[in-house]
């Protein structure tokens, strides 16, 4: 550990510097934020002692404030109040996405890659703009699933033929279903990615276990209404409509939209009652399928790293399209995933995550620069013209690669330690 921190020194101070200024530049208030809205009531109940009334306020995802609960009662120390509270509990989803990046930058230099493609990793863990936009709407949350998510799947693939690696990377599944439930997706990819038999039931046991004890207050306390609230917002049938998901085409023009505060959306489509109704059971469907597509690939050994990272990225990306709720910051988890799907390959690749960075770049034009320039009908054609052909393709690369690809079929081995590769005959 002590050599993996003095290798690693120089990429953990920038990668905390640029979680500094992300935090600096998204963190500045809370004014017309979900997090006034969602968050805030929860987390000063909290701060003034009122642990009863911080569970029954809790939004649906009540377990993320949970997780970050003692980071709420930090600023106490010292007398901050409610914008450093709001400050406090963004620190470990930007930590978490801080030490993404230096587990992957670590992999990479001791595969030989260059500076330019270790740089390119770290800032798109810790330097994202669309991170930035998680921290702007109030929704940093995503950004500590995205990373626990990768984490487990690593986790599966490394040490899951140990009993305490399968119980860890179950447990991190629950920590990430508790945290948000998007993160069920997650479940599959690292089920996968375990060796069949008593691995497997041992992470469902360790999922069971770590998302029982973050949610079971919560259950307890609000008497049924958390577990409401988050049965409705998993099949919900609200009005939210965004232009960033497949079905927004099936919408229809005629009655003007509002938005969260009243303010009107020129462009924007009513959907029919039917979608909002099947739009997140289609996403868990999606994920269960492709688990099931992949079932007897796995049946008899463990998914490799490089498929499950890849599978966790094509569930993640299916979740921004199918989901009509779809905003900026649910593509950030799908960005993690595919970098480190990207970066994990077993051969030396100097070249930067081209691949990452493109999907960086597009959803920044789709999310934030799209809406000040295209009408909604014009930012709906423009995602799907980069999300349906990547789905396509990266679906096709999971279930249809040549043996050659995978990863188990060289003869290398790898050093924990400090990932390097030695490579034997």
């Amino acid at each position: 550990m002590r050599a993996f921190l003095r290798a690693n020194a120089v990429t953990s101070l920038l990668a905390l510097a640029c979680c500094f200024a992300l935090a600096w530049l998204g963190l500045s208030g809370f004014a017309w934020t979900d997090y006034e809205v969602e968050a805030q009531a929860s987390l000063e109940a909290l701060v003034h002692g009122h642990v009863a009334e911080f569970l029954r306020l809790a939004p649906a995802y009540g377990g993320s404030l949970i997780e970050r609960a003692p980071f709420a009662l930090l600023p106490g120390l010292w007398g901050g109040g409610s914008l450093a509270v709001y400050r406090a509990v963004a620190v470990p989803c930007l930590l978490a996405s801080a030490a993404l990046g230096v587990w992957l930058v670590a992999g990479m230099r001791a595969r030989g890659a260059s500076r330019l493609a270790r740089a390119t990793a770290l800032g798109i863990c810790v330097a994202n703009p669309l991170t930035l936009k998680a921290l702007e709407i109030g929704h940093p949350e995503d950004v500590l699933g995205g990373s626990i998510c990768v984490a487990a799947v690593a986790l599966a693939c490394r040490l899951g033929d140990r009993r305490r690696g399968a119980l860890l990377a179950g447990a991190l599944v629950g920590l990430a279903v508790a945290n948000k439930e998007w993160a069920l997706l997650a479940a599959g990819p690292t089920l996968l990615a375990l060796p069949p038999g008593r691995q497997r039931r041992l992470a469902l046991l360790g999922c069971a276990f770590a998302a029982g004890v973050v949610l079971a207050p919560l259950l307890l306390v609000s008497g049924g209404g958390f577990a409401a609230g988050t049965k409705a917002a998993a099949s919900t049938t609200s009005q939210i409509f965004q232009p960033w998901q497949v079905w927004w085409f099936l919408g229809h023009h005629g009655v003007v939209v509002h938005g969260l505060f009243g303010s009107a959306k020129p462009g924007y489509r009513t959907a029919p009652s039917w979608i909002g109704a099947i739009s997140h059971p289609a996403v868990l469907a999606f994920g269960v399928a492709l688990a099931l597509a992949l079932w007897p690939r796995a049946r008899r050994a463990a998914l490799p790293e490089r498929e499950a990272l890849l599978a966790l990225a094509l569930v993640l990306l299916a979740r921004c399209m199918l989901d009509t709720w779809d905003i900026s910051y649910y593509v950030v988890p799908f960005l993690f995933a595919l970098l480190a799907w990207e970066t994990r390959r077993p051969r030396v690749v100097p070249s930067p995550p081209l691949l990452a960075l493109g999907c960086t770049v597009l959803s920044w034009l789709s999310f934030v620069w799209g809406p000040e320039h295209w009408d909604a009908d014009v930012q709906a054609a423009a995602f799907l013209a980069w999300t349906v052909p990547l789905a396509l393709v990266l679906a096709v690369r999971l279930l249809h690669a040549p043996p050659k690809w995978r990863p188990e079929l060289r003869q290398e081995t790898t050093v924990r330690a400090l990932d390097s590769l030695v490579s034997t005959s």
